[in-house]
């Protein structure tokens, strides 16, 4: 669970670079690769966190 945890972050991290990236190159490789990071990342958090919350409700 806790490498999980840890994976989640890291790529909210590397999404987070690829748009520093892009505000400092302003190129638009970097946005659309953050973009896509932090919609995957957030799909699987979501997924996550929620067998988490049924395991425990059930």
């Amino acid at each position: 669970m806790l490498i999980f945890r840890w994976a989640i972050l890291l790529l909210l991290l590397v999404a987070g670079v690829s748009f520093a990236f892009y505000a400092g190159t302003g190129q638009t490789k970097y946005r659309r690769f953050g973009w896509i990071v932090l919609k995957w990342t957030l799909l699987a958090a979501f997924g996550f966190f929620a067998v988490l919350i049924a395991e425990r409700a059930f």
